[in-house]
């Protein structure tokens, strides 16, 4: 993940921010009760087709065919960017749907074709056929998300929310930005986060070193989507990991998808391990993350 990306990692402060006040109202309204329901935290990387993988993560000799099914074993969520440049086919999705786990959740990216149009893909019939091609994921579909184009500025928000008032209200759907704009102005960010808001729809959350102010904490539906973006397991990826466990434990909310990038993502799981580990030990929430393939001798023993 380049966006964001900082050379210079020593006079940057990687502490999370203070939550804005609007965050008490809402999470009143969407955090779990105390009837003893756990929240859901969904942990996974941004692709499967990882080589490098192979005989850490993917058992050895693992052939590219079997990488979903290894990656579904591993992981129960994705950060899925290959939708982003393509609408999948109906086969396409039943084979995905197929390949993995029950308690697995997609999270696929809206294409460009949709998110980089000015009429988000309305006019063309795009839109439709995105949405209708979701519906093979029945109950493995998470939370989709749209990346906006980075010059896409607070000025424009009218016309995101006409796209957001035609996409499907039973469909979990997440927005990310990026112009400086939005968190530039304090009224554009409330503006922004009132309008997801009122509409139950998440506002992505991106913690990465070079761009300090897209780390902002709202929370505007009973979900959230936090892009994690580590600098190759230096000690504040675990520093910053450890908080995320502590304010996700404090959220309480009913689902989370966090997705740990680290460069050219080899390390993506080795960050998901270890993320997973630790939120298991705080033991409040459903959690599932990657381990390290023992072997076909150490398996051989169970």
């Amino acid at each position: 993940m380049k966006f964001g990306k900082a050379s210079d990692l020593s006079s940057i402060h990687f502490e999370l921010p203070l939550d804005p006040l609007a965050n008490r109202s809402r999470l009143d309204r969407y955090e779990l009760g105390a009837d003893g329901e756990r929240p859901n935290i969904f942990i996974g990387a941004t692709g499967w087709s990882m080589k490098k993988w192979v005989g850490k993560w993917y058992p050895d000799k693992t052939k590219t065919a079997d990488y979903l099914k290894h990656y579904g074993e591993q992981f129960n969520t994705i950060e899925l960017n290959t939708t982003h440049y393509r609408i999948p086919d109906a086969e396409t999705i039943r084979r995905w749907y197929e390949t993995v786990p029950a308690d697995f959740r997609f999270c696929p990216k809206v294409p460009q074709s949709i998110s980089h149009r000015n009429d988000f893909g309305m006019n063309g019939g795009e839109l439709q056929q995105f949405v209708g091609s979701l519906d093979g994921l029945k109950e493995k579909m998470g939370c989709a998300f749209v990346q906006l184009p980075p010059y896409f500025g607070a000025d424009r928000l009218r016309q995101l929310e006409s796209f957001l008032d035609r996409w499907p209200r039973l469909l979990p759907l997440a927005v990310e930005v990026r112009h400086e704009s939005w968190f530039a102005d304090p009224f554009a960010t409330e503006a922004l986060m009132d309008a997801l808001a009122s509409r139950q729809i998440a506002a992505v959350i991106t913690d990465v070193a070079g761009r300090r102010d897209v780390l902002h904490n709202y929370i505007t539906a009973p979900r959230t989507m936090i892009r994690f973006v580590g600098n190759g397991l230096i000690p504040t990826d675990y520093s910053r990991m450890k908080e995320w466990a502590d304010k996700l434990k404090e959220w309480n909310l009913p689902e989370t998808y966090f997705f740990p990038h680290q460069p050219d993502n080899i390390l993506s799981p080795d960050a998901s391990a270890w993320f997973s580990q630790h939120l298991s030990a705080m033991n409040f929430a459903t959690v599932r993350g990657p381990s390290e393939w023992a072997g076909p001798e150490q398996m051989s023993l169970f």
